[in-house]
């Protein structure tokens, strides 16, 4: 019987290419019911719930084998290493480093490719992850005191505030994460009080306020 050579070719690259998606996943077990979230952490968002024993195709995990990337029913997230199982050599083991799964890691393309039709899914997947360093520093000397702290997402504070012989005076600025900022000053001595405020919003606008008051 002959046969056509293109087609023949064809049927071997999409047989290859079958074969080749069907080894990239490994196929676990959940052990309870366990929730797939949107990301590595349980911050994330719960993208459905894996009944105990659902089998799930795990595509990958972190480099400590904390959470792994895997497809149960048509979605996609992450769940806790600690509740999938898999059979190495016979053996059904928790899955881990003896597995041979991929280390993966979790970024914004994932979140785009897999939850742009869910509600949460504006928020970005920063908003649901780990906290960012936060730094604070602060100290004193003989004529006051001065700190600055960082906060998570960018945002600072900063203030001094120190007394002489002529009175006492101080000042601070807050910066928001998206550029905005407040700052503000007063003084007080023998004859009263004098303070300001300035707003500067993300997007240059100001607004100045001053005030005192004469004892």
């Amino acid at each position: 019987m002959n046969r056509n050579p293109l087609a023949v070719a064809a049927f071997a690259v999409a047989l290859a290419t079958t074969s080749g998606a069907a080894s990239a996943a490994t196929g676990s077990v959940a052990t309870a019911d366990v929730n797939l979230r949107a990301g590595p952490g349980t911050a994330y968002p719960i993208v459905r719930v894996v009944p105990q024993g659902a089998r799930v195709a795990a595509h990958g995990c972190l480099a400590d084998y904390s959470w792994c990337d895997v497809g149960y029913a048509g979605a996609r997230g992450w769940v806790s290493a600690s509740y999938l199982t898999t059979v190495v050599a016979g053996t059904t083991v928790v899955v881990g480093p003896r597995v041979g799964l991929p280390v993966v890691t979790f970024t914004a393309v994932y979140w785009d490719r897999y939850y742009a039709s869910y509600p949460w899914y504006y928020r970005g997947p920063a908003y649901y992850g780990p906290p960012r360093g936060r730094t604070a520093s602060a100290g004193c000397g003989p004529r006051g005191c001065a700190g600055t702290v960082t906060g998570a997402y960018g945002g600072s504070a900063s203030g001094a505030r120190g007394c002489g012989p002529r009175g006492c005076a101080g000042a601070g600025t807050v910066t928001g994460p998206n550029g905005g900022t407040v700052s503000g000053a007063h003084a007080c001595g023998p004859r009263g009080c004098v303070g300001g405020r300035r707003v500067v919003g993300p997007n240059g606008g100001t607004r100045t306020r001053t005030g005192g008051v004469r004892w």
